[in-house]
């Protein structure tokens, strides 16, 4: 692959060394009966390990120029499909599993956000996500409330499940090699949790409470709600909390109550 003209409009990143490639399968728990999502499948080093372990893998690539060599590869238990993952429904990419199903994949670092918040909000069926991200992504994801890197992207990730960085991937594992290192994210997914809220409403209101970072609460949800009206339902020590500072379960508190405003 190193005659391979690589696509910089793809985030085109690829990992070739064993050793690591079989560390990701093994932090994604990959085991004979699981049903696996990769995305971005790249040169397929990583599709072939998963295709060793697990059951069944579908794996949807962008760049049709990688058809060949993918398809090449002989994996009899591996679906490739040649588009977009961006612009496919998740109910027709659901279709292709029998049951739940865990994601695997090194990701684009251009669409990382994206296609996380897809998988979480769209998905029905995914039970785990195991990705290579940017390393400051995932730390921002992994962030403890009160910190600069808290945002909505960590609120998010902990309302669909629980995050953690499980290795650290430095740039040179990496070809071509990019500009920054990354971190292998797990994201072990709980849909029972808060399934009493709106969870698309809710990111609506999360947006909100961080669009402007060094305001208040106050200031931040009165373009929403009546300035007034907050004033009577919470205290001055909320409203004159930043957004930072509220831990998921306060966020979603405070979200009940404005429901009622």
């Amino acid at each position: 692959m190193r005659d391979f003209v690589f696509k910089k409009k793809f985030g085109q990143n690829f990992i070739s060394d064993k050793n690591l490639l079989n560390a990701i399968a093994s932090d994604a728990n990959i085991s004979a009966n699981d049903e696996v999502l990769e995305i971005g499948p790249g040169a397929g080093s990583l599709t072939q390990i998963l295709s060793e372990r697990a059951k069944k893998v579908v794996a949807y690539e962008i760049d049709k120029d990688l058809q060949q060599h993918l398809l090449g590869l002989n994996l009899e238990n591996v679906d490739f499909v040649f588009e977009d993952f961006m612009k496919i429904d998740m109910k027709d990419v659901e279709k292709k599993f029998a049951g739940n199903y865990k994601v695997v994949a090194n990701l684009p670092y251009y669409i990382t956000t994206p296609i996380i918040f897809k998988l979480l909000e769209e998905g029905k069926k995914v039970s785990s996500l195991t990705i290579m991200v940017q390393k400051e992504v995932a730390e921002r994801i992994c962030a403890d409330f009160g910190g600069k890197d808290y945002g909505i992207l960590t609120v998010m990730t902990w309302l669909y499940g629980t995050p953690k960085i499980t290795r650290i991937i430095g740039r040179q594992m990496f070809y071509p090699e990019p500009n920054v290192d990354s971190a292998l994210l797990h994201i072990e997914i709980d849909r029972e949790k808060f399934e009493d809220i709106d969870k698309k409403e809710f990111l609506k209101f999360i947006k909100a409470c961080f669009s402007m970072r060094r305001k208040t609460i106050l200031n931040n949800l009165s373009s929403v709600y009546d300035k007034n009206k907050l004033k009577e339902k919470f205290s001055e020590e909320v409203l004159g909390k930043r957004p930072e500072q509220f831990s998921l379960n306060e966020f979603v508190e405070l979200f009940k109550n404005c429901q009622q405003l």
